[in-house]
């Protein structure tokens, strides 16, 4: 009899899964208990809701009766989604990585009762291709190891444990224990991080842009770094950038309606692997151009967001049309005839890191290109998540969808990346609840107030964040919003905490820039002096101010923070404990350019303003 218990799942990807014939359960000590008294190894098949091979593997192997009952005798069988649990996800990459390089989705990895992996590997095809074996086959190799070589299962999980201990350990250390120790903080130097951008435009396809062959990504955290190096003055990152954007936005990575797709199979650009996710467009927004952030902006509000304003995840690179299930083809047909079929769907959790990403991104785009309908979709998205995902200003929620709220706790992603939107978004709508929430959240994440997965801490396996190319990291936000805070309140000890945080990431990005770009980027903000500018009106349609906020359109050279309030905002974030805005509702219509909030006289037009951040 089928023992299926993913029906009443929050995750879509879990539900997806709930009518195989497979005994899913879900992650947590349950299942382990089971394997332990059932003396079965467990295991874990990661993926999310939009993955393709994911839908590949499902219908080609779980669905199957006689694969469902193999697993049945063999294994305790467990269902992970990467986006509700990435502590998860992030420790089953680690020790598969002693198996295979060819990381990704689905990952299925093979643990003792003990939650220690002993094999892994991806996609697995229903009958053997070449050198690779069948799903059966790798059942079939995992369950005799199990029986006849216990000893020799054991022994090599204890040592990936170990190893990603060691690591987890090392890690820590590197960035000084917890964010009030005192390891080597020491940032690498600008012309260190400068010549990283040297590194990256010899790494440049010159015929199609990019960087390297197929497949190509947008990879949003290192544009990002391009555009603080072009402002920090490193000459070629400015064109290496206009070429990497204008080639995404040309190519079929970009589709009709704005919106990009995760990554190109061609080295050209060309043939998308057709899901879309949250997390690739919401980080392009903060380095875009007008017309292709707009694009993108149009696509966030007419596909990914809900009644109440927040976004979901992604959307599936797979729809029905004509009975059949088929990746791309919605995508590949005029947007006129898409209205006629039914759209992929939707990956609908409601992720706090992620619209953390997307209230960032879009109020950083409104600000550079005056999109207030940017801003809108901001502040409805912040809204949203703090009424669901927050108590009294704490992150108490990872994922929710309307089934329900899930069970995993945040994580740093979900802490730092919600602080630093709410940061961007309260600066460019001068709101000062936006800034109190995130001084909250960021001093919940500076003081370790996360929770470690309990399965993975008995196992000792919880790897921390691991380095990412597609996300912008959530120790690395965390960071950005400290710094941010220090500018904003003068406080000392949030810059050093941001130092502390960043500096290992980036001084090993000098060398291994891939996954690192983020903390490089905001490694060259920490080694300026802080540059605040407060631009105070009360109607910022009159032309002075219009003046005003023109000159500070551009201010975007790192370890620049700029604000814009009315008289009554400034004495709000006065009264709120901000500072940097001490006085500052005595006089309208002027901007104050600070560094390290000490102030030159008020500029009172647009030209006395660009004059003095020329300065």
């Amino acid at each position: 009899m089928d023992d299926n218990r993913l029906g009443t799942a929050v995750s879509p990807y879990l539900r997806q899964h709930a009518d195989n014939p497979v005994d899913w359960r879900e992650w947590g000590q349950d299942a382990f208990d089971e394997a332990r008294a059932r003396d079965l190894p467990v295991m874990v098949s990661i993926g999310y809701a939009t993955c393709h091979w994911c839908h590949v593997m499902a219908r080609e192997s779980f669905a199957d009766p006689e694969v469902a009952a193999l697993l049945r005798e063999t294994v305790v069988a467990v269902k992970v989604d990467r986006e509700e649990r990435p502590d998860v996800d992030a420790s089953a990459m680690a020790a598969a990585s002693a198996f295979t390089d060819q990381l990704g989705w689905p990952l299925t990895v093979f643990m003792t009762p003990n939650a220690h992996v002993f094999y892994a590997g991806t996609y697995s095809p229903p009958q053997p291709v070449g050198q690779h074996p069948s799903f059966r086959q790798v059942i079939g190799a995992v369950t005799d190891a199990w029986r006849n070589r216990r000893t020799e299962v054991d022994a090599n999980a204890a040592a990936i444990a170990g190893a990603i201990r060691q690591g987890a350990e090392a890690d820590a250390a590197r960035a000084g224990g917890d964010v009030g120790g005192s390891g080597d903080a020491g940032l690498p130097a600008v012309a260190a991080v400068h010549g990283v951008v040297d590194d990256l435009v010899r790494a440049e396809d010159p015929e199609f842009g990019g960087l390297g062959g197929a497949p190509k990504f947008p990879n949003a955290p290192l544009l990002e770094f391009l555009r603080d190096a072009a402002a920090d003055g490193a000459d070629a990152a400015d064109p290496l950038l206009d070429r990497a954007l204008a080639a995404i936005r040309r190519s079929e990575l970009t589709d009709a309606d704005g919106g990009v797709f995760r990554y190109a199979t061609r080295r050209d650009w060309s043939v998308p692997h057709y899901e879309r996710m949250l997390y690739d467009n919401a980080g392009l927004l903060a380095v875009a151009g007008a017309e292709q952030a707009r694009g993108i902006a149009d696509f966030l509000r007419d596909t990914l967001r809900r009644d109440d304003g927040a976004f979901v995840a992604a959307q599936d690179s797979e729809s029905t049309i004509d009975g059949r299930r088929v990746e791309g083809e919605w995508y590949r047909r005029p947007l006129d005839e898409r209205g006629q079929l039914d759209p992929p769907p939707l990956d609908d959790q409601v992720l706090t890191g992620w619209n953390g990403l997307a209230i960032r991104g879009l109020a950083i785009a409104g600000r550079r290109h005056g999109d207030p309908e940017m801003v809108a979709l901001a502040r409805d998205a912040a809204d949203a998540v703090i009424a669901a995902h927050l108590r009294d200003g704490h992150v108490v929620v990872r994922a929710s969808t309307p089934r329900g709220v899930s069970a995993a706790g945040p994580t740093i992603e979900d802490l730092g990346l919600l602080a630093e939107g709410l940061l961007e978004l309260a600066l460019v709508t001068g709101d000062v609840r936006y800034a109190s929430i995130a001084r909250t959240v960021t001093d919940d994440g500076l003081a370790g107030a996360l929770t470690v997965d309990p399965v993975l801490a008995a196992a000792g396996t919880a790897t921390g964040e691991q380095p990412q190319t597609a996300v912008r990291s959530g120790t690395v936000a965390l960071a950005g919003a400290a710094t941010i805070l220090a500018a904003l309140t003068g406080e000392d000890h949030h810059r050093a905490a941001a130092v502390r945080l960043v500096a290992e990431r980036a001084r090993t990005g000098v060398g291994r820039p891939l996954g690192r770009t983020d903390a490089l980027g905001l490694a060259l903000a920490l080694q300026h002096p802080s540059r605040e500018v407060v631009v105070v009106t009360d109607d910022p349609s009159g032309p002075v101010a219009q003046g005003l906020l023109a000159a500070v359109q551009d201010a975007d050279r790192p370890g620049t923070v700029v604000a814009t309030v009315t008289s009554a905002q400034a004495a709000a974030w006065a009264d709120a404990g901000f500072s940097l805005f001490a006085g500052r509702a005595d006089a309208v219509d002027v901007a104050y350019v600070c560094h390290d909030h000490v102030c030159a006289l008020p500029a009172r037009t647009g030209a006395e303003l660009t004059a003095q951040l020329g300065g």
